[in-house]
C-alpha cells in the first residue's frame, strides 16, 4: 500500500499531524538533509503502524516535502485505521 505523506522538517517534535484530504502531513525534528529526515519520517510511521522499519520505505520523493511511502504488510484498512484516516 502507498500512502501520499507531506513533510514538515525542522520541527519541533516527531509527531503524525493528521490527514489533509487524502494527505497525511508529518512533522520530524530532523533536518532535510543527507536523508536525515526520510529517516525521520520512515521511524515515525512505521512506530505509528506498529510495523517494523524495514516495511516502510519512501518510494518517490527523496528530496521533496512531498513523498510516496510504501508500507509492506499492511493492507489499506489497517493502514488508515491505525493512522486516523476519517
Amino acid at each position: 500500500m502507498r500512502i501520499a505523506v507531506k513533510v514538515v522538517p525542522r520541527s519541533s517534535r516527531d509527531t503524525v499531524l493528521g490527514w489533509k484530504g487524502d494527505v497525511l502531513r508529518v512533522a520530524v525534528t530532523a533536518v532535510p538533509e543527507r536523508g536525515r529526515a526520510n529517516a525521520a519520517v520512515v521511524a515515525l510511521i512505521s512506530e505509528a503502524l506498529g510495523v517494523a522499519r524495514t516495511q516502510v520505505t519512501i518510494a518517490v520523493g527523496h528530496s521533496s516535502s512531498r513523498k510516496l511511502v510504501q508500507i509492506d504488510g499492511l493492507d489499506e484498512a489497517d493502514v488508515l485505521g491505525r493512522l486516523g484516516h476519517p
